[in-house]
């Protein structure tokens, strides 16, 4: 097989891989993709405006919550504002195909392929590794961090959020998108104003806030 016909091969496999995966996988993401996490990256939260329901600076002694908080990962959570809103993406870009790390998915690597050109026959070795390979960096979705500035009505107030890069098909044909998989919790305290008899009462509550750590290629709606 001379070059242009194995260039000619190498397409009419990878397209036929692209329609292995939207027809077998799309389902299987979707049943494992938790319900939680359709609704993430969180909206942003509406707050009153008024003044009066905003913490004091009496309110903000950082010994004080910090013992209240508890556990404190500094990884995803920051009093001050970050100097980079974006640290830790520095080789994320929207437009490329990333390189996928870890082990390659199962759904992948137990792929089979036919090349029809001339005579029906399995690709060698090389070349499955190859499409293989290829297939799992097209589809692989990274999550991007980016530093989210909850407000002065939380404590610590900024919060290493993650989200799916999501500009283009992460499949051949389009048509799946990275979506988020799973899911973790942060406690975070949130200053909370009840009107009571003897006037407002403003106290620090914990309260959970999700954050997206894992994406997957999976179907757009």
């Amino acid at each position: 097989m001379d070059q242009s016909q194995n260039l000619v091969a190498v397409c009419l496999l990878a397209l036929s891989l692209g329609l292995l995966v939207e027809r077998g996988l799309c389902q299987h993401y979707y049943l494992l993709r938790p319900i939680p996490s359709d609704s993430l990256p969180l909206v942003g939260l509406k707050e009153d405006p008024d003044p009066v329901f905003d913490p004091r600076e009496k309110d903000l002694n950082e010994t004080e919550l910090r013992g209240a908080l508890g556990d404190f990962d500094s990884r995803f959570l920051s009093v001050s504002p970050p100097e980079d809103k974006f640290t830790g993406n520095e080789e994320l870009d929207d437009y490329e195909i990333q390189k996928p790390s870890g082990a390659m998915p199962k759904e992948i690597k137990a792929m089979e392929f036919d090349v029809q050109f001339g005579k029906k026959h399995k690709p060698s070795k090389k070349l499955k590794r190859r499409l293989q390979q290829w297939l799992w960096a097209y589809s692989f979705c990274p999550v991007m961090y980016t530093w989210t500035d909850l407000g002065s009505r939380f404590w610590p107030r900024f919060v290493r959020a993650g989200s799916c890069l999501g500009k283009r098909s992460c499949s051949v044909p389009e048509g799946m998108v990275c979506k988020p998989a799973d899911s973790t919790h942060l406690t975070v305290l949130r200053w909370r104003c009840v009107q009571r008899k003897g006037g407002l009462k403003c106290a620090w509550i914990p309260v959970q806030y999700p954050v997206v750590t894992e994406c997957k290629c999976a179907c757009s709606n």
